[in-house]
């Protein structure tokens, strides 16, 4: 057995896998290469809902990469995905509206398929413990839509905005600033 996968090692379309765009050697290609393990294992087991809904964002990641020369980072590659569920969910949403189900069901699918691929967001006491580490660091300002910029700008310099709800941050953000002023 060990001489079988040295044999597949060393085959020469190996070496040339590993020099394609499709491999990927670093950490911040995690979720890049999940994405492609996804679609390689929905292929090989035929699933092709699946690996469609999978290669149609990564499509869009590689789109992403011809747009802008280096490969797109692991962050924006989650943001691709988030926005690719949501659209998904809002197409749902619509077709249920318009009393296509066979179609909506389809979206919700797709959605949970995605859903399961994007790492979750950061608890709500994480985003609160930044935000106070940020509020202890900066001087509280008079103008409270200055303070909240300020605030949000410290906020993101820290945690990566795919990791994290907007909505959320800002609302929190606004609590915190009214309860530390």
């Amino acid at each position: 057995m060990h001489t079988r996968r040295l044999a597949a090692l060393t085959r020469p379309g190996f070496m040339s896998l590993r020099k394609s765009r499709f491999f990927s050697e670093t950490a911040t290609d995690d979720i890049r290469g999940r994405l492609l393990s996804e679609a390689k294992t929905a292929m090989k087991n035929k699933n092709s809902f699946t690996s469609t809904t999978i290669r149609s964002v990564l499509s869009e990641v590689y789109a992403a990469d011809k747009a802008s020369p280096p490969k797109v980072s692991s962050p924006a590659i989650t943001s691709i995905i988030r926005k690719a569920t949501l659209q998904r969910i809002q197409s749902a949403a619509k077709f249920a509206s318009a009393s296509r189900p066979d179609l909506a069901e389809k979206e919700r699918r797709e959605a949970d398929i995605l859903s399961a691929l994007i790492p979750p967001f950061l608890a709500e006491s994480e985003i609160d413990g930044v935000l106070r580490d940020v509020l202890a660091q900066h001087k509280p300002e008079d103008d409270p839509g200055r303070a909240l910029g300020k605030v949000l700008g410290a906020f993101y310099t820290k945690v990566d905005k795919s990791t994290v709800d907007a909505h959320l941050v800002k609302s929190r953000a606004e609590a915190l600033l009214s309860n530390h002023n």
